[in-house]
């Protein structure tokens, strides 16, 4: 078999994988949830205005504290939701598969498994 029909095969097989499932779940939940993507229109218009207001020569600074603390506000808001919260717990989850996917395939080709030496050895296990 040939290296692009084993790389299409393995493609597949991720595809069908309850973590990538999970992952496109969640990517149609956050750009379906209507109040998120409120949030996240409104946090851009703020940062929008917050670069126009700073880049006045003559700002406006009780101005820019208000749009900051509207900015800061949003952050939480986008941050705490529950669809967004969600979406970053899966794509972390699928970092992670594809990482150690990325070892595995790293591992045949160089023979060596991945030791996770730091270089400072107060975080060391034993080398052997």
């Amino acid at each position: 078999m040939e290296i692009f029909e084993l790389a299409a095969e393995l493609g597949k097989q991720l595809k069908d994988d309850s973590r990538l499932i999970a992952l496109e779940n969640a990517k149609k939940a956050y750009e379906e949830d209507k109040q998120l993507q409120k949030y996240l229109l409104e946090y851009d218009v703020q940062q929008k205005a917050m670069q126009r207001e700073v880049a006045k020569p003559e700002r406006d600074l009780h101005f820019i504290e208000v749009i900051q603390k509207r900015i800061d506000e949003l952050y939480r808001l986008i941050a705490e939701h529950p669809t967004f919260v969600e979406l970053n717990r899966v794509q972390a989850e699928v970092n992670d598969l594809m990482n150690r996917v990325n070892q595995t395939i790293m591992t045949q080709i160089t023979g060596e498994e991945p030791s996770g030496c730091t270089h400072n050895c107060s975080t060391c296990g034993g080398c052997h």
